[in-house]
């Protein structure tokens, strides 16, 4: 089971997913939506493609661009 915590709340928690150069991916269904806030941030990786961001809000504090995802 892989969980993903900040500022004290489980913001993603799973059995299903990836762990790509050390880094934890969970499919979009197990995150927990209310903590996620879109972002107008992208970044362009050569074998991934275009990837989007979001800000993470947790208690009335953010984590700019702190979770992207390759649509």
């Amino acid at each position: 089971m892989a969980k993903a915590t900040w500022n004290g709340e489980i913001i993603a928690q799973s059995d299903d997913f990836e762990v790509v150069e050390g880094n934890v991916y969970f499919p979009p269904h197990t995150i927990k939506r209310e903590f996620f806030e879109e972002s107008d941030y992208h970044t362009t990786c050569g074998w991934k493609g275009v990837a989007s961001y979001y800000n993470v809000v947790v208690n009335g504090q953010n984590n700019s661009n702190a979770a992207w995802y390759y649509p």
